[in-house]
Formats: C-alpha cells, sequence, structure tokens
C-alpha cells in the first residue's frame, strides 16, 4: 500500500474511532452538548481570540479523555473477561479521574469567561 492510501487509512480508522466515541459512550454525548453550549456562548458574547483559544483547548482536552478512557476501559473488560480485578478497577477509575479532571477544568475555564459576561 502507497504512503498516502496507508495515512488517508489512518484518517478513515480515526473517523470510526469518534463514530464509535459518540455512538457507544453516554459521557461523550454529555460533553458534546456541553462544548455546543460553550460554543454558542461563545458566539453569543462575541469572546476573544485567546477565549476561543482557552475554550477549544478544554473542549479538546476532554473528548481525548474521553476517548482514551473508552478505549482503556473496553481493552481492560476484553483482556480481564469482565471479571473484577483489583488492579483493572485502578486503572479504569484512574482512567475515568483523567475525564473529570479535564471536564472540571473546562468548566472552570467557561466559569471564567462567561459569567462575567452573563452577570
Amino acid at each position: 500500500m502507497s504512503y498516502i492510501k496507508k495515512r488517508i487509512q489512518s484518517f478513515a480508522y480515526a473517523f470510526s474511532g469518534l463514530r464509535f466515541l459518540f455512538k457507544e459512550t453516554p459521557n461523550a454525548l454529555t460533553h458534546l452538548i456541553a462544548a455546543f453550549i460553550a460554543i454558542w456562548l461563545g458566539f453569543i458574547y462575541d469572546i476573544s481570540h485567546n477565549e476561543w483559544l482557552a475554550i477549544i483547548v478544554v473542549i479538546g482536552a476532554v473528548f481525548s479523555m474521553e476517548a482514551i478512557n473508552t478505549a482503556l476501559e473496553r481493552l481492560s473488560d476484553y483482556t480481564c473477561n469482565k471479571e473484577i480485578h483489583p488492579a483493572i478497577k485502578k486503572a479504569k477509575d484512574l482512567s475515568a479521574a483523567a475525564v473529570l479532571i479535564a471536564a472540571l477544568a473546562a468548566l472552570a475555564v467557561g466559569m471564567v469567561i462567561f459569567l462575567p459576561k452573563i452577570f
């Protein structure tokens, strides 16, 4: 397979992962709704370029963490045949914590940007 075809195929795999993320991960849909609200508010309140950068970065961080968390959960479930193992539980809890940390950071950024404009 040529270099260009391999690169195109790698994008196809990535988009397949995005479809899976939003189709089979309920929390990703919740994050998507929050992202749309943040983007909508950004247009409503005409936020600055730096504020847009902050919004974009935290949205990307949350979706990235959610994708990593989902991948780790699926791999863990497959590896241990869905049996509860203390090491697997810790790994899954830590990856869920990563999503929570990113989501809380996104919430904080949103509050810093939007609360002064709303009130």
